[in-house]
């Protein structure tokens, strides 16, 4: 299986027959457009990068909430490649403003599998990282289509998700946020766990404590690879940073699942943007 990494939580699992997308976010608008303007999609961006990724064999897009984030240039992409979008009644909206056609719009069918070749994928309920300043709109919806241009406050939470991906012998779990559920992942095993950390840095050693728990010791994963790490106001065409230190702290975030990791006998892989692992 090939996983590339676009950045935030966007990730393309291709097996060389289908291919599958979490999130879809390349535009990667400047910060200053968070408070003032309006943002559409780059399509020449895109249209690049779905060139160099080949994303001729994507058969679905799940979309694990609607912060723009996750969820801003799926619509282009769901156009483009003609694969059908699975989501939350937040995302169809963002869809439909888009000129997504309805019959490729699917909202969430909790614990149940959606089938793509070899691939299967059940969507978990989940929850988004405790809010801040800038994410203060958890549960609030998107209950209109919504139309690029748009502001990017506009793109409300409408509800998180994680991803249960197996495939052959193969078994994958995407958390794309720091948060839990206590016992949602009872039951739940996954070779490669790849795991929301942003914001972990302001938690609580309890917090941290139960987060692992709930993650790295329901789940038992072989491997573990970080998302939501990397500064997503600064365009994919620029030299990758960390977030802002203002926003959070990566180098104490990967300190931090590194050594839980290592205490578990897991291994911890940093995978940068743009780049294609053997997963």
């Amino acid at each position: 299986m090939k996983v590339t990494f676009f950045g935030t939580t966007t990730l393309l699992f291709d097996d060389g027959k289908d291919a599958v997308l979490f999130d879809g976010f390349f535009t990667r608008p400047l910060l200053p457009l968070y408070r003032v303007g309006t943002v559409t999609t780059d399509t020449a961006l895109a249209d690049d990068l779905m060139s160099r990724y080949d994303f001729s064999r994507l058969r679905a897009i799940f979309v694990s909430h609607t912060h723009p984030d996750h969820v801003m240039d799926v619509p282009y992409i769901a156009n483009r490649t003609g694969a059908q979008v699975f989501g939350s009644n937040s995302c169809r909206n963002v869809c439909l403003g888009g000129d997504v056609p309805e019959d490729r719009i699917h909202l969430f069918r909790t614990g149940e599998a959606e089938t793509f070749g070899d691939f299967s994928i059940t969507v978990i309920p989940s929850l988004h990282s405790d809010p801040t300043r800038v994410n203060n709109d958890i549960g609030k919806t998107i209950d209109e289509p919504l139309r690029q241009p748009a502001r990017l406050t506009q793109y409300k939470e409408g509800g998180s998700f994680d991803f249960l991906v197996e495939h052959g012998e193969k078994t994958y779990l995407i958390r794309p946020s720091f948060n839990y559920i206590e016992g949602q992942l009872d039951g739940i095993k996954a070779d490669v766990l790849f795991l929301g950390i942003g914001t972990m840095a302001k938690a609580s050693d309890k917090k941290l404590e139960t987060f692992f728990a709930e993650t790295l010791d329901k789940v038992l994963p072989e491997k573990v690879i970080p998302l939501h790490w990397d500064d997503f106001f600064l365009p994919l065409t620029m030299r990758i940073r960390n977030m802002p230190l203002i926003a959070d702290n990566t180098p104490k975030n990967f300190d931090t699942v590194a050594r839980a990791c290592a205490s578990r006998g897991m291994e911890f892989i940093v995978q940068y943007p743009l780049v294609t692992l053997e997963a």
